[in-house]
């Protein structure tokens, strides 16, 4: 499936596994890179501000595509901000959008979301924001400019997987942009199951990150997401309420 590409923004990746950064370690880094064929990473812009200790920037591999996120905005107005000053330092076009209003669950504010991706698309900004999953939001965010709309699966850092499952299927069947299920994947079995629903690509952090075998975990993910989406693109079998034998049963006994 060397062809079977995903473009943001024009841009081609071969690999539909996206590292989030937010536990970031060199070994994780190298770990989703090496064992699990990342081709994006994100960040967030305090990772690579000057006079830092732990410079994100000091580690990232060549090749790899930089997805600074606005983590710790709380309004439009601070995630235009953010994204801007990410660009500047020469983080490039893309930009992951993460407004949080709400410090109890960590839940992204759709409207506001709505609002910096209207304002970036304009400046010609890749915009990936990080989203619930709620279609009329969607819907906005396409209209806003958006080259990918990134639903939570669960609330983030928790690993509890498709939680909102049926809403990431309406978006899959209803968006015409690319679906990038993020946070709350905690198994690689979880991502294939996104996979095989339609999903575009999975971003995944805690889930690796907490794993007691790193290398291992990241290769697990990378082929789990390319197995939910050869399925997917396979056309999966069809679901039958009771059960029908696979070989005839009849006329092999007769006379």
């Amino acid at each position: 499936m060397t062809d079977d590409k995903l473009i943001l923004g024009g841009h081609e990746f071969s690999s539909r596994f996206i590292l989030g950064s937010g536990k970031y370690s060199v070994d994780l880094i190298q770990s989703a890179v090496e064992a699990g064929g990342a081709e994006i990473i994100t960040m967030a812009l305090r990772r690579v501000e000057a006079g830092q200790k732990d410079n994100i920037m000091d580690f990232i591999p060549k090749g790899i595509t930089l997805l600074p996120n606005t983590s710790g905005a709380r309004t439009a107005d601070e995630a235009v901000r953010i994204a801007r000053l990410s660009q500047e330092i020469g983080c490039g076009d893309f930009v992951k959008i993460e407004i949080m209003t709400d410090s109890k669950y960590l839940l992204p504010d759709n409207g506001e979301t709505v609002k910096a991706t209207e304002i970036l698309a304009k400046e010609g900004f890749i915009v990936l924001p990080y989203m619930y999953p709620d279609l009329y939001a969607a819907r906005a965010l396409v209209t806003a400019g958006a080259a990918a709309v990134m639903p939570l699966a669960a609330p983030i850092g928790t690993n509890k997987g498709l939680a909102a499952r049926e809403f990431l299927q309406i978006l899959i069947n209803e968006i015409s942009l690319p679906v990038i299920v993020d946070a709350g994947i905690g198994r690689p079995s979880q991502a294939c199951e996104a996979m095989e629903m339609g999903a575009a690509a999975i971003m995944a952090n805690t889930a690796i990150a907490t794993a007691g075998d790193l290398p291992r975990m990241a290769h697990a993910f990378k082929l789990a997401v390319e197995a939910g989406r050869a399925a997917y693109l396979s056309g999966l079998g069809r679901v039958r309420d009771k059960a029908v034998a696979s070989d005839p049963l009849t006329g092999f006994l007769g006379d």
